[in-house]
């Protein structure tokens, strides 16, 4: 048997005035998607609790059926197992994004797509001026994505559970002061927050970049090492990672995946869908069960482009959903799941809780009534997930 699940990250959404009054989903020609209905059904998952910050960290580990109410410990230390970095069980991962804020408003929380030169400058410039203390490192990532990580010396660290920050892309157009690091160890990551003002000053190709200059970072995700339990030994497949976000790569590493890197993928609405979709289908040679993960339809609803949003998942539909699925159809028994991680408004431009829209064919699932995928559709069946992480285990027939 083999697996398929495609995550158009960010995707679910509310209908919007400009597409006519329809979702995202609706307006978007996707028939490789509605095919998936008609062979298939259609149900709704609800991926982050209450409780919960409706953050990519939360939602895909839910996703791929670990509860984040046992097991989610923050978002950065996702990310370090990304980069390969080893956290003691003392140590405290925080994720440092690159970001303009002008006039105390959070204008990008990417730095207008920072570019990875003068991000790697920049990081640089932050790691020279770290404190004077051992305790701190940073280290470089992707265009404005990198990470802070604070090394125990003596198994006593100046944070806990309760240090909190809101995620930057969360906060867009927003006031900053409400939403700055709280609780134990807080003074120490704005001390590290005002400091970056001057550094980047200084730094001429950042500041050549006008209103896309970064004028600080923002430092949020903070936490410890988590304990995740094989994904094989709990559900029995070889399985394998397609993505161009650090987060989905460390939880991929930590469940003990593949990590596949496709060139042209970038994490963006520019990356290459289609290289992507052959990547997927090699994959599935040597594989049991392969994700793909495309982040463009998050990324445009950050930007408020609802035709870009889209266009993003029409290219999901044509380059991915389409060719993997006539692949499997010629391979012999397998299953394909279609599912964001938790929805994206276009009206407010940040993660939301909510239900996405589930869609699942393949061998042993019966065909019910559905005849498109998307939100409405959804949320007309009578199939749900109310905790999401159940909903993995059911695909995989668990």
């Amino acid at each position: 048997m083999k697996y398929v699940l495609v995550i158009p990250d960010g995707a679910a959404d509310e209908p919007q005035e400009l597409l006519g009054g329809l979702t995202p989903f609706q307006a978007a020609k996707t028939p490789n998607m509605d095919a998936v209905a008609v062979a298939g059904v259609v149900g709704r998952a609800n991926h982050i609790p209450d409780s919960m910050p409706s953050g990519s960290d939360v939602g895909t580990m839910s996703l791929f059926g670990y509860d984040p109410l046992k097991f989610h410990t923050g978002r950065a230390p996702l990310e370090a197992a990304a980069q390969g970095i080893e956290l003691g069980a003392d140590d405290w991962a925080i994720r440092c994004n690159l970001v303009t804020v002008l006039d105390g408003v959070m204008k990008s929380f990417t730095a207008g797509q920072m570019p990875n030169d003068i991000g790697a400058n920049l990081v640089q410039l932050l790691q020279k001026d770290q404190c004077g203390s051992e305790n701190w490192k940073f280290y470089q990532g992707v265009s404005y994505r990198n990470l802070l990580l604070y090394r125990s010396r003596n198994g006593a660290a100046p944070f806990s559970v309760e240090t909190q920050s809101t995620p930057p892309h969360d906060i867009t157009d927003q006031e900053i002061t409400p939403h700055l690091p709280t609780g134990p160890g807080a003074d120490q990551l704005l001390d590290l927050m005002q400091r970056s003002v001057s550094l980047f000053a200084t730094n001429e190709a950042n500041t050549a970049r006008s209103d896309n200059a970064a004028t600080q970072t923002w430092l949020w995700g903070i936490g410890k090492r988590p304990a995740l339990t094989p994904f094989k030994e709990r559900f029995g497949v070889h399985s394998a990672v397609i993505t161009a976000v650090d987060l989905l790569r460390g939880i991929g590493r930590l469940l003990g995946w593949n990590v596949i890197e496709v060139e042209g993928a970038t994490g963006y609405l520019d990356t290459d869908y289609a290289a992507k979709g052959r990547a997927a289908i090699e994959t599935l040679q040597d594989h049991d069960f392969v994700i793909v993960h495309v982040e463009a339809s998050d990324e445009a609803s950050h930007e408020g482009e609802a035709d870009a949003k889209v266009e993003a998942l029409e290219r999901i539909d044509a380059d991915i959903v389409g060719p993997i699925h006539e692949h499997l159809k010629s391979q012999g028994d397998y299953r394909l799941l279609l599912s964001p991680d938790h929805p994206t408004f276009l009206r407010t431009k940040t993660h939301a809780h909510g239900y996405v829209p589930v869609g699942a064919c393949g061998t042993g699932i019966d065909s019910d009534s559905a005849s498109t995928y998307d939100d409405v559709s959804a949320a007309e069946s009578s199939i749900i997930f109310e905790q999401g992480c159940d909903l993995m285990p059911w695909f995989l027939q668990k």
